[in-house]
């Protein structure tokens, strides 16, 4: 039984806005990044990254952003244009701002580092000029990042986009997505964290992010059930928390919870799995699939990517992600928890 539904007479499924950027990883691994000497580049940025795996699952993806005016914002628009995700909605910067590069550090299979330039940053000028309310109502799916909230005009743009989103029944996914550049502070974050919770249909986060969001310390005697129990009140229909490699829970406005693990494999780096997870996950809903069926396929998704060199170039098929599913049967990673059990 679908855990969602979506409006069917939509012709588009998923729509992000965001940040979509460069990532240089290096080709020399297992060491610290001060002695790596070549790297590969890669499309990147959660929100871009996850617009590649839901493409790449046969899904039809739009994404409003803005990019560089210069050779490195031509590469971000010409790779998605390959994969026919919809650029209609993307805009060149105009005053000089630089597409966001990241240098990964693959120094072990578990320990990677993210060294990112993000002054003058392209993708914070997307504007509310930008966003047609007509394209964001024939979607399935808005998908904000929260990174996206940390400056203006990038963040009226957000909250124009769900506001539309909401006129027209199309369901919004909140990806908090923190990174601590551009914020000012922890309170102006938790003003619009707080504020897109409250408006989304769907949060994905960590247990960190969720605790910025409210605004309240690392260590604190608040359930997970708890924070889902209140962003449930206010409409949200999914709740995941993630905890790491303890694995995350998901709630459900139906008061059933799911505890997910990770499937055994060999790791080549620590990062992208997040992106992975999430484009698998909405895939899963798209198809009417349970919550569990759709946990599955997210953490498998997971797996496989954080085993590959990259993020955007490694998101896999639906075909794929099956037989991986199939070869790893013996493995149990989704088990219902009772609402308010820890893990």
């Amino acid at each position: 039984m679908a855990v969602i539904e979506f409006d069917q007479t939509k012709s588009r499924d998923l729509v992000l806005i965001g940040r979509v950027t460069i990532d240089f990883n290096p080709n020399e691994l297992n060491r610290t990044l001060d002695r790596v000497e070549t790297f590969s580049m890669y499309l990147g940025g959660s929100p871009g990254n996850m617009a590649v795996g839901v493409n790449k699952l046969g899904k039809n993806v739009g994404f409003i952003g803005c990019v560089s005016n210069d050779q490195f914002g031509t590469f971000i628009l010409n790779y998605f244009k390959e994969r026919k995700i919809d650029i209609s909605q993307m805009v060149r910067a105009q005053h000089g701002e630089n597409l966001g590069l990241t240098f990964t550090e693959i120094s072990s299979p578990t320990d990677s580092q993210i060294l990112m330039y993000r002054n003058d940053v392209a993708d914070l000028q997307i504007s509310p000029q930008d966003v047609s309310e007509k394209y964001i109502a024939d979607s399935k799916i808005l998908l904000v990042s929260g990174t996206a909230l940390a400056a203006s005009p990038s963040r009226e743009a957000c909250l124009l986009a769900v506001q539309y989103a909401k006129k027209h029944g199309v369901k919004v996914i909140f990806d908090i997505d923190y990174r601590d550049y551009t914020w000012k502070s922890k309170e102006e974050l938790a003003i619009y964290y707080s504020l897109l919770g409250k408006m989304s249909d769907i949060i994905i986060g960590s247990r960190e992010e969720f605790n910025l969001m409210e605004n309240i310390p690392e260590e604190n005697g608040i359930a997970d059930h708890e924070l889902a129990d209140a962003y449930i009140a206010h409409g949200n229909q999914i709740v995941i928390i993630k905890h790491g490699k303890k694995g995350s829970i998901a709630y459900s406005a139906d008061k059933t919870a799911y505890k997910i693990d990770s499937y055994n494999i060999k790791l080549l780096k620590s990062f992208g799995g997040g992106d992975a997870y999430g484009s698998a996950f909405v895939y899963g809903l798209l198809e009417g699939w349970s919550l569990p069926e759709a946990l599955k396929y997210a953490t498998a998704h997971a797996a496989m990517v954080v085993a590959s060199h990259s993020c955007s170039n490694a998101m896999q098929t639906a075909e794929q992600i099956r037989d991986f599913i199939e070869k790893h049967k013996e493995e149990q990673v989704v088990t219902k928890l009772d609402w308010s059990e820890k893990i």
